[in-house]
């Protein structure tokens, strides 16, 4: 079994599910009964491309789409990332002369059927922002951010509706725009428990339930009676900074 055109797709997944957890090349090896090389090999390129299936199986008839129709595909895909397998398919055979099959230029293109990262919805006002704080402290050392206190509310569902969304991606593209979902938080509606939390870099703070809307004055309530006890218990020396976001409660 020295060779990886040798291994089947169980025995791939192993080697990379035995470097994963933490094997060295020579245990992985022992412990599967393939050569070092082989470990090496495999796990390399499972790391760079994604690769996880034998060489065998790009074997058998040639792709019928050369460089130019790739790329109408990976524009098909782009321009929608949502359509179906059916729809990227007959878009594509649309005017050309030779039609290929569901799924199979796709895959050999890299691409998959994911669920996407969900991501929270950013205004272009917010987005400015954002980059204005980073610029403003690029600069900060580890030591400078041990001194920040941070601080947000999160709605936890009791009842979660699934609302299952699937995109074509290659392993590559996770993080592209195109590839995400945004969300937005939860109103003050049921189904759900509300609930205010804080943390630094030395320890949790206290987490707050919320059992109704937050307004300025639950707000202020909290900062009287769980920040400045911790502030003042973790930095004596009045050396923390209390984070929190420009939500308009906690401008008050």
């Amino acid at each position: 079994m020295g060779k990886k055109s040798d291994l089947n797709n169980l025995e791939l997944g192993m080697v990379v599910g035995a470097r994963w957890a933490g094997l060295s090349i020579s245990q992985s090896a022992q412990l599967l009964g393939f050569s070092r090389t082989t470990i090496s090999r495999v796990y390399k390129e499972w790391c760079e491309k994604g690769k996880t299936s034998s060489m065998r199986q790009s074997c058998g008839r040639k792709c019928l789409v050369d460089a130019r129709g790739q790329r109408r595909m990976g524009r098909l895909i782009q321009a929608d990332r949502r359509a179906t397998l059916t729809e990227i398919t007959t878009c594509y055979n649309r005017g050309m002369q030779q039609s290929i099959c569901e799924g199979t230029t796709l895959r050999r293109m890299g691409n998959n059927s994911r669920r996407p990262h969900r991501v929270p919805l950013i205004s272009t006002t917010n987005r400015k922002k954002r980059l204005q704080f980073a610029r403003a402290h690029q600069n900060w050392t580890v030591e400078d951010w041990k001194n920040v206190a941070w601080s947000d509310e999160s709605r936890v569902l009791l009842r979660h509706s699934d609302g299952r969304v699937r995109i074509w991606r290659k392993q590559n593209e996770n993080m592209d725009p195109s590839c995400l979902v945004t969300t937005v938080q939860a109103g003050g509606g049921g189904g759900g428990v509300m609930v205010w939390g804080m943390f630094s870099w030395h320890t949790l703070g206290p987490l707050v339930p919320i059992g109704h809307r937050l307004n300025a004055k639950a707000y202020l309530s909290i900062v009287f009676d769980h920040v400045h006890p911790f502030m003042t218990t973790m930095y004596p020396s009045s050396d923390g900074y209390f984070q929190q976001d420009n939500t308009p409660c906690h401008k008050a």
